[in-house]
Formats: C-alpha cells, structure tokens, sequence
C-alpha cells in the first residue's frame, strides 16, 4: 500500500515576519549608521496580511544616493523572510513623499508601521 505525499506550504506567520523584519532592522543599523529608519507598510502595516502577502519595506537611508537600483543593492533584502519591494529615502525625500498628496503618501501616512 502506498501513500500520496502532499507538499504543504508553510507561510510564516504576520508576527513571525514583523519579529525578522525588525531584526533584520538592528542588524543592518549596526553596519550602517546612516540607517535612520526601517518601516513595513501595505497589508503588513495595516495588519491584514495572509498566506501569500509580500513585504513592503520603507528604508530611511541618510547616505542613499543614486536611483533606486543603486540604493537597494546595498542592503541584504535576500535575508528577510519574504520577497519584498523596498523603498529606499533619504529623511528629506521622505518628508517630500508624506507631504505629496499623491496616493502612496496616503497610504504610508495610513500603514506605515515603523521597525526601527
């Protein structure tokens, strides 16, 4: 008699995830002291994510310079629990992104859940 094996995906739990998140956070702010903050937003902000969600991470970086591509390869996201997008900015251009009335400000302004 032989049984079927079935593959089961073990996601991690909201909890699980904030918990790496903000160690992933301390870790990077020992070799980084320009890091001035770390935030997670979106369904993890608000607190509604589920099997499947992705990570959506905000880096306040004092020294971020270049584009986007250029800010993120400086940072280990590969060590996070989840896939994510990141966001890196600086505290300037953060505060410009708060304050511009556009829709990814409402939503920080409404999710955004800070780490570190």
């Amino acid at each position: 008699m032989r049984s079927l094996t079935q593959s089961v995906w073990r996601w991690p739990t909201p909890e699980q995830v904030l918990e790496q998140v903000q160690a992933w956070a301390v870790e990077q702010k020992q070799n980084a002291p320009g890091l001035q903050q770390v935030g997670v937003f979106g369904s993890y902000g608000r607190g509604s994510a589920g099997f499947g969600s992705d990570l959506d991470l905000l880096i306040v970086d004092l020294d971020a310079r270049g584009g986007q591509i250029d800010r993120l390869q400086r940072w280990p996201l590969e060590q996070l629990p989840l896939s994510c997008d990141a966001l890196v900015l600086t505290p300037k251009e953060l505060t410009a992104r708060l304050t511009d009335g556009s829709r990814m400000a409402a939503e920080l302004q409404r999710d955004l859940l800070w780490m570190l």
